[in-house]
């Protein structure tokens, strides 16, 4: 295998963990919860899901995959109890798979161009790593907000031995 095909494979790979992570701590709260703002400098775990589809979606979907770009960034956090979680994370989920298409066809040249998006000049390896590392960094925020909420483990690991060492 290619270092390109390896690389986005892997982009792939970790970004589709992340979706079932979401779900996980938002089946696990109520809707309160996850339209709940910690504090005036915190986001909710739905602000934070929206944010995240408008993200991928500016990113992977119309940068990258070359679709017009409707982000209306301010609104994913503005939002407030308007959508149900579900209408979010099915919304999230099918930007992810849009996102995992247009990354699995894309080749040298596409990784190696320019990119104007969100003001940044990116290459097409710098928008992929953008996208896998902003949502893992996101959903490791709702993870953190469903623990503090509940006082559970999430299970995210279970039934791994994370102790071995080689």
């Amino acid at each position: 295998m290619s270092i390109q095909a390896h690389f986005l494979a892997q982009s792939i790979r970790y970004i589709q963990m992340n979706p079932t992570r979401i779900k996980n701590c938002i089946d696990r709260l109520s809707e309160d919860q996850i339209w709940k703002q910690p504090n005036e400098s915190s986001n909710s775990i739905a602000n934070l899901m929206l944010h995240l589809e408008g993200n991928i979606r500016q990113y992977i979907v119309s940068g990258l995959g070359d679709q017009a770009d409707v982000r209306e960034r301010s609104l994913e956090f503005s939002s407030r109890s308007t959508y149900k979680s579900e209408q979010i994370f099915d919304k999230l989920s099918q930007t992810i798979e849009a996102a995992c298409l247009v990354i699995s066809k894309l080749d040298d040249q596409q990784l190696d161009r320019m990119y104007s998006i969100q003001g940044f000049e990116l290459s097409g390896v710098e928008v992929v790593l953008h996208v896998t590392e902003h949502l893992s960094y996101h959903t490791g925020q709702i993870a953190l907000l469903t623990k503090m909420y509940l006082n559970q483990d999430l299970g995210f690991y279970a039934g791994l031995d994370l102790d071995i060492t080689k």
